[in-house]
């Protein structure tokens, strides 16, 4: 569980789940779990920028 400070313990903790779910990958796998990682992050992303941009127009 990350913490909502966001510590070294909380990327300490992402490295330590990250190496247990990849140690018996091979290269290839690791990279196809890191891309599929980094597009539900950027489906994640673009979600709160639209948010924003709703949320700003809405207050003005």
């Amino acid at each position: 569980m990350i913490s909502d400070k966001f510590t070294i313990e909380d990327i300490h903790q992402i490295r330590y789940e990250n190496y247990e779910r990849q140690k018996n990958m091979t290269v290839e796998e690791k990279i196809e779990d890191t891309k599929k990682g980094a597009e539900e992050i950027k489906k994640k992303l673009a979600e709160l920028k639209s948010k924003k941009k709703i949320d700003e127009m809405i207050t003005q």
